[in-house]
């Protein structure tokens, strides 16, 4: 029996040293920073989990694990300001609240009230949307619905200035945001780009048996503008040749655009390029020098699964993000 003690030992300490470890590395920033995690209801009546981060006049302790990241926040601790800035966040396909939880933190440090959604059938635990003609709309109509909830059913909600919101999105995220703010997607010609230029987007469409490859292509949904967004940021996005010819011609709002140099996924030229060039004057443009596709999601916690935590030789994810959400909060702060 003396095996099953010693073993019960090496266990507890083992467990106390990754309990330690995850404390000592938990997730801060350098004002409080109040979190909830909340259920609103999506467009279509499903439960839609939000992910919301506020500056706080409580104190921040590490106590909430969010992913493989423990969030050193203060739950459900009263929110600081008033007439404070909203920034909704739209992850991209299969990911969830947490994919931007450094940028959410480091937003609500600086005044910011940030709602991240996990948008329904199309997040890492729910792909049930994946091969549906709407996939896209209903992810714009998603993010409507959580800027409709923050500035009316949020418990915080008259903290908020509802003429200052602003938008996150990465790859579908992003192509999510630039529908909402004027983009005019051509969804017929995913079908003749996938034929003769495939790429991601297109071998993920195939596998999920996608009506938007299909002709004649199905019911896609509409595709609104939503007038409460002012600015906008845009990472990596996916689908961007839709916005070919004047796609985006009618976006009226300032844009910053992102995109890595070793992003393969949704290559410059098909994607990010398109978007630059459509936007015209009302794009800032960075190139994330070494940064591929996944290198935009926050920094692996205790977790780090190399198939999303791996980056190129000589790229430091955490030194890259600190500099990228500095310039993200910059952005926003003088567009309001």
């Amino acid at each position: 029996m003396k095996w099953i003690v010693r073993l019960s030992a090496v266990l507890v300490v083992v467990v106390a040293a990754i309990v330690l470890y995850a404390v000592a590395t938990a997730r801060g920033a350098e004002n409080p920073v109040g979190f909830e995690a909340v259920q609103a209801a999506a467009p279509d009546g499903r439960p839609m989990a939000l992910g919301i981060w506020y500056p706080t006049s409580g104190s921040p302790r590490p106590t909430t694990l969010l992913g493989a990241t423990l969030l050193k926040v203060a739950p459900a601790g009263p929110v600081l300001g008033s007439a404070l800035p909203l920034v909704v966040i739209s992850h991209g396909n299969g990911g969830g609240v947490a994919s931007h939880v450094d940028l959410a933190m480091a937003l609500a440090s600086a005044g910011y009230v940030v709602a991240a959604p996990m948008h329904p059938g199309d997040n890492f635990a729910d792909q049930s949307a994946a091969g549906s003609p709407t996939l896209f709309s209903d992810r714009a109509r998603q993010l409507r619905a959580s800027i409709d909830y923050m500035l009316d059913h949020w418990q915080g909600h008259d903290h908020i200035d509802a003429t200052r919101v602003g938008a996150f999105g990465l790859s579908a995220g992003g192509f999510t945001v630039l529908t909402l703010i004027g983009g005019k997607p051509d969804m017929a010609s995913i079908a003749s780009h996938c034929a003769a230029h495939p790429e991601f987007v297109c071998a993920a469409l195939q596998y999920a048996h996608s009506g938007l490859l299909e002709t004649p292509m199905g019911d896609v949904g509409e595709f609104a503008v939503d007038p409460r967004i002012k600015a906008a940021v845009v990472a990596a996005p996916g689908l961007g040749f839709t916005f070919a010819s004047d796609g985006l011609a009618g976006v009226g709002v300032p844009v910053q655009l992102w995109s890595g140099e070793l992003d393969q996924t949704v290559p410059y030229a098909s994607n990010a390029g398109i978007v630059r060039a459509g936007l015209g004057a009302h794009v800032e443009y960075h190139e994330a020098k070494a940064a591929a596709h996944l290198s935009f999601l926050a920094p692996c916690g205790l977790l780090k699964p190399p198939a999303v935590c791996t980056d190129a030789p000589g790229f430091d994810r955490e030194t890259f993000h600190a500099a990228m959400n500095a310039d993200v909060i910059r952005f926003f702060n003088a567009h309001w």
